[in-house]
């Protein structure tokens, strides 16, 4: 119990800092800058989250991590974010805006775990 709390306040965490960053650019920049800086900015945090939860769990694995990571980020974008502040699912027909952040953010995490385990020794 106490294992699955801990990697979905991770997950959470992510969400967090990428919702951020969406709002915050397309307040600051516009929605089509926004979601460029989103598309980078997601793997980016998806990275140092899992750094920071890798090396915390050493015995982590990292496809499931990904996994993980990645299924709270689309429950919680299509959950909360399309129905409540967008009111529409308008977004997940975005490439640039959803498809590629969430293939990121798995690819980052998934890699980070790889990489973290292998100085380890471990196997993933």
């Amino acid at each position: 119990m106490n294992k699955t709390i801990i990697i979905l306040a991770y997950a959470f965490v992510l969400w967090i800092l990428c919702g951020v960053t969406m709002a915050a650019g397309r307040a600051a920049l516009g929605l089509k800058t926004a979601l460029i800086v989103h598309a980078v900015a997601a793997p980016v945090w998806a990275g140092l989250i899992s750094w920071n939860y890798f090396k915390k769990n050493k015995n982590a694995k990292a496809f499931p991590t990904a996994l993980i990571f990645l299924g709270v980020v689309v429950v919680m974008d299509a959950g909360l974010v399309a129905p409540v502040f967008e009111k529409s699912y308008a977004m997940f027909r975005s490439v640039v805006g959803i498809w590629l952040p969430f293939g990121l953010i798995f690819l980052a995490t998934y890699l980070v775990g790889l990489a973290i385990g292998r100085t380890h020794g471990q196997a993933r």
